[in-house]
């Protein structure tokens, strides 16, 4: 089967013995649904052929395939989409084409960003200008002049003023007294001139940048008022469809979920496209994949040839939208895995829980139980208890609580000091170079693919983990983790990333390969009681 025959494709290998899911795919958390894997494959050989995007390719690129059927056949096939655009088009066959095509020749986007372009380019001239960079460097040395200048002069009067002052100890007369008064007047009246002088010079400079400067603002204040009209009407023009057929724009569609403008890019995402297209042509969704192909991105975590979930700053709000009249599989981050949290140590200020995987440490935006919620029943109803830390809903492993507020306080200072000291283990997919080291790489939040986290070098926070190879396997490794702070998906970035140890934690669906299970646990605390000053070291060793 050729891809670029037609935009709904056939599976090439039989599925027969594939079951249909029962329910859609939720798109914010999955396990790619072997309908989606096999039509994901099929496109993958595709890329791999080809050759006249090679470079934009190996850069890296988001692809997704969706799983249909028409009310009248009920054979699934399946569509295949990019994200943004590709070789500097919308459209290409055997892709669903755009939501809406910016890219056309004659379309208002073009004639306005063209008009858009032109502001920059004025702007550009002006700043490259002889006469404005002349009326900067002038500026910057009558300011550099009043500081120096006088600098010096007020030091000159300093040191006159002390010789004044030992001239007066070893005693004067009165017409000498009078010549040193007269002086001192004159000095401080001198001092004042070039004081006014001075700053009448920085005044002018900045009078004749300032010209410059204004028209740069204008310009940019012209341009920051074309650019919002033009995303505004640009995305008037993304009318989105959901399963009812009802039809909203973007502007309408972020207003009404988060009271914003929608960001830049929006509605050219992979999965937008492909459910826009089928209920469209009046195919029916039946399951949804994302994948990377290519080179990972220097700051996300994006491998090849991966699955990953939608991003939910720019498609949480559409895909929202999209998905009403359709039955979706529930959040699996919402429901209740039935499993009780173990207490592993306990005294008259402490609670230490082994906390299963799959579960929230303490309640959050999801409506599903915490382990705080189960600890909380066991006490009385007014007693008292804090977690001091928390782990991912993923991770299993030691979570520690405070059973009255000055054991919390004490405890969060000594985790803030890193007195606290936590081990993890965790089962990595591949191989780490080296048997031992630490991974510094500093970490901040992924804005529109929240939660995950990204590594940035210029805003994040820093962020350390000292690790050790406890075991290589055939294509795994087990690996002990010591974090020296304690950021937000710190081990599994630290482990997924190029710059860290290039092998994600075994079934990490945000940074690496879905599974069974998140492969991290936190299985030891070592610390010094806040209560009665002794060492105390507690252990629950991983079930994997």
């Amino acid at each position: 089967m050729n891809f670029r025959h037609t935009r709904i494709h056939d599976f090439r290998n039989d599925i027969s013995h594939i079951q249909l899911p029962r329910l859609f795919t939720y798109p914010f958390h999955y396990t790619p649904h072997p309908l989606c894997v096999e039509a994901a494959e099929e496109l993958k050989t595709y890329l791999a052929a080809q050759t006249q995007w090679a470079g934009e390719l190996q850069d890296g690129k988001m692809f997704g395939v969706l799983v249909v059927n028409t009310p009248d056949d009920k054979t699934p096939r399946f569509l295949a989409a990019f994200s943004g655009n590709l070789d500097g088009k919308n459209t290409h066959d055997g892709f669903v084409p755009p939501i809406y095509d910016m890219l056309k020749p004659d379309d208002f986007f073009k004639t306005e960003e063209a008009k858009i372009s032109a502001l920059n380019a004025e702007i550009k001239r002006i700043g490259a200008e002889e006469e404005y960079t002349g009326a900067k460097a002038e500026y910057q040395n009558c300011l550099d002049e009043l500081h120096n200048r006088l600098a010096s002069a007020k030091t000159a009067a300093r040191q006159a003023k002390a010789a004044r002052h030992e001239r007066r100890k070893a005693g004067i007369g009165p017409d000498e007294e009078d010549e040193l008064i007269r002086q001192s007047q004159h000095e401080k009246a001198e001092l004042k001139r070039l004081e006014r002088k001075l700053k009448e010079n920085v005044a002018q400079a900045e009078k004749r940048l300032k010209e410059f400067e204004n028209r740069i603002s204008v310009l940019k204040a012209e341009r920051k008022q074309q650019s919002a009209d033009l995303q505004k009407r640009l995305f008037d023009k993304f009318e989105i469809l959901n399963a009812l057929k009802h039809k909203k724009n973007l502007n309408d569609i972020f207003s009404n979920a988060l009271g914003t403008f929608p960001p830049a890019g929006a509605g050219e995402c992979a999965a937008p496209k492909l459910l826009q297209f089928a209920y469209a042509n009046n195919l029916k969704p039946i399951a949804l994949a994302e994948f990377w192909w290519g080179n990972s991105p220097k700051t996300e975590i994006r491998h090849h040839g991966c699955y990953y979930p939608a991003c939910n700053g720019k498609c949480g709000p559409i895909l929202k939208h999209m998905l009403a009249g359709l039955d979706v599989d529930e959040n699996p981050l919402a429901a209740d895995n039935g499993t009780c949290p173990e207490t592993v140590y306990e005294d008259d200020w402490i609670l230490i829980i082994n906390k299963p995987a799959g579960m929230l440490s303490v309640p959050g935006k999801e409506n599903a139980t915490s382990a705080y919620d189960i600890m909380k029943r066991k006490f009385r109803q007014d007693a008292f208890l804090a977690a001091i830390h928390r782990l991912d809903m993923s991770t299993s492993g030691l979570l520690m609580f405070a059973k009255d507020r000055e054991t919390q306080i004490r405890l969060s200072k000594m985790f803030i000091d890193r007195k606290i000291k936590k081990q993890y283990v965790a089962i990595l997919n591949g191989k780490p170079a080296a048997d031992s080291g630490i991974v510094d790489l500093p970490l901040s939040a992924d804005y529109y693919n929240r939660p995950r986290q990204c590594v940035d070098f210029a805003k994040g926070k820093k962020a350390v983990t000292e690790y050790v190879v406890a075991e290589r396997l055939d294509d795994e490794t087990r690996v002990v983790f010591s974090p020296l702070t304690g950021r937000t998906h710190q081990l599994r970035v630290h482990a997924a990333h190029r710059l860290g140890l290039n092998a994600p934690i075994k079934g990490d669906n945000l940074y690496g390969h879905p599974a069974d299970r998140l492969y991290l646990h936190a299985q030891s605390l070592q610390f010094v009681h806040p209560s009665t000053g002794k060492n105390v070291f507690v252990e629950k060793k991983a079930d994997f």
